[in-house]
């Protein structure tokens, strides 16, 4: 049997993809209270060449477009200039049909975005990516060091691993079960030296411990 190596991509999309879920999971990363019959609507992208965002899931909730990454591996500090890319995408897609440059304001939702880290390098609880930090700096270009910049993207990465923001994995049991399915199949695959089994050991334990049941 051939293992998907994206088998973290495919459990992440797979269990929140569910509505009920995704507000579940948007309240706890937002610490916020929504109602349940608040809709959600899943707009996630397919298929966005170069962006490799495998592992997204874009909706609208509350008035609200937010853009949600799941990362595995080293947090890459070019994530806010790739959610530029990505939410222009949205946008795009969005307001297709309409006339930009009709004398009305289009309204477009207010945009969030959140990376879950559960990678295996230190990394803390929370932290802000801005795309501002990617700009040239001011004063090599004849300006004031504290000039504001006139485009800012700020992206929430929050650490999911197992044991960590405990708050907010209280507040999405399947999320807490997930970074436990996560920190087990790393464990196994370090005991056995194999992913396959890895996997495998850690869908018994899971089974077992009635974890993503």
């Amino acid at each position: 049997m051939s293992v998907n190596r994206t088998y973290k991509d495919s459990v992440f999309t797979a269990l929140f993809s569910n509505p009920d879920l995704l507000r579940e999971l948007y309240c706890a990363l937002g610490g916020v209270t929504l109602p349940p019959d608040v809709p959600v609507s899943i707009n996630t992208l397919e298929k966005v060449l170069y962006l490799d965002f495998n592992n997204d899931i874009s909706f609208e909730i509350g008035g609200k477009m937010v853009v949600l990454i799941e990362h595995q591996s080293t947090i890459n500090p070019n994530m806010a200039l790739r959610l530029l890319f990505y939410i222009t995408r949205l946008l795009e897609k969005r307001i297709k049909s309409r006339n930009l440059y009709s004398r009305k304001a289009i309204s477009i939702p207010w945009p969030e975005f959140f990376v879950l880290y559960n990678g295996p390098e230190q990394y803390p609880d929370d932290t802000i990516l801005r795309l501002s930090s990617l700009f040239k700096n001011p004063e090599e270009l004849g300006l004031s060091e504290k000039i504001h910049p006139l485009l800012e993207l700020e992206v929430k990465v929050i650490n999911i691993n197992e044991g960590r923001n405990n708050k907010i994995q209280k507040c999405c049991t399947k999320l807490a079960e997930y970074s436990a399915l996560m920190a087990k199949v790393r464990s196994y695959t370090n005991e056995f030296g194999n992913l396959e089994e890895g996997i495998k050991e850690a869908i018994k334990y899971c089974s077992r411990h009635d974890i993503l049941i």
